[in-house]
């Protein structure tokens, strides 16, 4: 028998907090998938670390989000249990590693830039947080973001000013994820209720300091930026890809087929 699925509150608080954990958690996911199958060993370890960075972040956030939402839920029960549309990712975190399996590399390296540089500029700010659990948690995140970048972004400047074949990769990857870019900086009713509250700043404060970093290493890297695109994806609202489903019935299976099962 399964367990069935749970649901938290709709207060913004809480809403605030599981968009960014969400957006933690899904990606680790994601970066998960290249244990055992880096294009070099130092690589498989750094994405694999990276990928616990996210979890425990995800974590810290989870157990806020159930400690404000008053339900009786943990940090495990939030990861695994909810149905896809009580999510509130943006849908960038969900695309698979490209195309293949595990995944192309220079995808994943152009995906966490542009994330870890996001997450860097949000923690920066969160880290003066009026919810005092929050700022604790991005004072330490803040640092693991600073490496991220830094790590990602040597790789894209190294795949983009490279061989033939690296800027090729690279090239197709930011033509594909150039419009899921687009989800990070948009705002709603939910935001300005984190701006008023001093929970959090909203994200669309975030966009000229993440472009301004996004030019210079793309610019670095010999890599000509996407024209705009005004599609703008949903998955903070609950609205994911095709990939989410596939995704969340691989990361739910124990917890949903041993209710309640520990080691």
């Amino acid at each position: 028998m399964s367990t069935p699925s749970i649901h938290v509150g709709d207060s913004t608080s809480v809403r605030y907090l599981l968009r960014l954990a969400d957006s933690c958690l899904i990606l680790s996911q994601r970066l998960g998938e290249w244990c055992g199958h880096g294009p070099i060993l130092e690589e498989d370890l750094a994405l694999t670390n990276m990928a616990l960075d996210l979890v425990g972040q995800a974590r810290g956030l989870l157990t806020r989000v159930g400690q404000l939402d008053g339900k009786g839920h943990d940090e495990d029960q939030l990861a695994f249990l909810r149905e896809e549309r009580h999510y509130y990712n943006p849908v960038l975190m969900e695309l698979p590693n490209g195309d293949g399996r595990p995944g192309d590399f220079a995808f994943t390296q152009l995906r966490n830039f542009a994330v870890a540089t996001w997450l860097e500029l949000l923690w920066q700010r969160l880290q003066s947080s009026s919810d005092a659990e929050v700022a604790a948690i991005a004072a330490k995140a803040v640092k693991e973001a600073r490496y991220q970048q830094q790590h990602a972004a040597d790789w894209v400047v190294r795949l983009g000013d490279g061989t033939a074949e690296s800027k090729a990769r690279m090239e197709a990857a930011l033509a594909t994820l150039w419009p899921f870019f687009n989800e990070l900086f948009v705002d709603d009713a939910i935001d300005a209720a984190a701006v008023q509250s001093g929970l959090g700043p909203a994200w669309s404060e975030l966009k000229a300091e993440w472009q301004q970093a996004m030019d210079a290493v793309l610019d670095e890297a010999g890599l000509a930026q996407p024209k705009p695109s005004a599609y703008v994806s949903a998955g903070r609202q609950g609205v994911h890809s095709e990939h989410m489903g596939h995704m969340l019935a691989e990361m739910q299976y124990l917890q949903r087929a041993y209710p309640g099962g520990v080691w």
